[in-house]
């Protein structure tokens, strides 16, 4: 089976062969297409996404993909959002689950985020008014919300999860949240063995530093989505140990979420886990669910020996080193 591997930027590179070195050490028997995109390549050829990577993207369907950085300046997109727009990705999917003895703010935390992935104010629509005026387009459409909400419902059912919370602000912007929330009602009527709930952004930022418990599956829009994503990180450890996917009709990205972090670059120093947790993600989707269930288990492992912990967790052990405890670990269980 070939996936495409996109390298990226920063530590991609390192992150990117760790992953590869362990999904290959769990007997998965992929076939690794690598391709490069981001700002590096951009320097180079001057495209962020150069024509090689669609093409792959194109004939595999499936890919993991290390992070990119968009080079700052006017004009220029995030690499990210280009795919997800041009191959209509349109449900990012976040598991924010604990794992390893790292100090957190909570532990035994099972999250699981879905968030609109090609509209609301990352539609990208803008004008400028008059030099002193601009303004952003808040998309909400019908037909998106109805997609990522029927995903998130169908998710808890298949996988036995309790509830589904939807986040808006409808109580202010009421056509476009409302729109959403109006819809998110109507689809809960169809699985009424799950408890809905709905919540206001501002209350469920307060809500999860407060009690996370009290939530299991969690739908709402792009913009939402994004920061409350890194704020559900933070209660297990941080962005480092987040993986997410983009998933479309027929074709699925899976990525580390956090940055290309450039001060570490070919320093030996990244912490691969969030790429390696996506790497699960995609072996869940292709079906190879045995290999995926033994380098989490090997991660847990790992991750609970102070030992193997990277410099972002307080650790001083390197990627390399890291990376073949999780090896070791993963053979032992072959």
């Amino acid at each position: 089976m070939k996936v495409t591997m996109i390298t990226g930027d920063g530590i991609g590179k390192e992150i990117s062969q760790s992953v590869m070195d362990i999904i290959d050490a769990s007997g998965a028997n992929l076939t690794w297409d690598i391709v490069h995109a981001g700002e590096a390549v951009y320097e180079e050829t001057g495209s962020l996404i150069p024509d090689k990577v669609f093409t792959s993207l194109e004939q595999n369907k499936v890919a993991l993909k290390a992070p990119m950085t968009t080079p700052i300046g006017k004009g220029f997109h995030s690499v990210n959002v280009a795919l997800r727009k041009k191959y209509d990705l349109y449900a990012n999917i976040r598991p924010i689950q604990s794992i390893g003895t790292m100090e957190t703010l909570f532990k035994q935390l099972d999250l699981v985020l879905f968030r609109e992935n090609t509209e609301d104010l990352y539609a990208g629509m803008e004008e400028k008014v008059t030099d002193d005026e601009m303004r952003s387009i808040k998309i909400i459409t019908r037909d998106a919300s109805e997609r990522i909400i029927r995903r998130a419902f169908e998710y808890a059912q298949e996988n036995h999860r309790s509830s589904v919370t939807v986040v808006t602000k409808a109580n202010i912007m009421k056509l476009s949240d409302g729109l959403f929330l109006d819809i998110a009602r109507e689809i809960a009527n169809e699985f009424p063995t799950i408890e809905f709930k709905e919540i206001l952004v501002d209350n469920m930022a307060m809500q999860l530093v407060i009690d996370p418990y009290q939530f299991d599956v969690v739908v709402t829009e792009n913009l939402y989505g994004d920061i409350l994503s890194d704020e559900m990180a933070g209660l297990i450890g941080g962005l480092g140990l987040v993986p997410g996917a983009n998933v479309g009709d027929d074709m699925a990205i899976f990525e580390a979420v956090h940055g290309s972090a450039p001060d570490i670059a070919g320093k030996n120093l990244a912490n691969p886990t969030a790429i390696i947790l996506g790497g699960c993600m995609m072996l869940d989707y292709l079906g190879k669910t045995k290999e995926s269930h033994n380098i989490r288990y090997a991660l847990d492992i790992v991750l609970s020996q102070p030992e193997n912990f990277t410099h972002d967790l307080k650790g001083t052990a390197s990627t390399s080193q890291f990376t073949q405890a999780v090896i070791k670990q993963v053979q032992q269980l072959n």
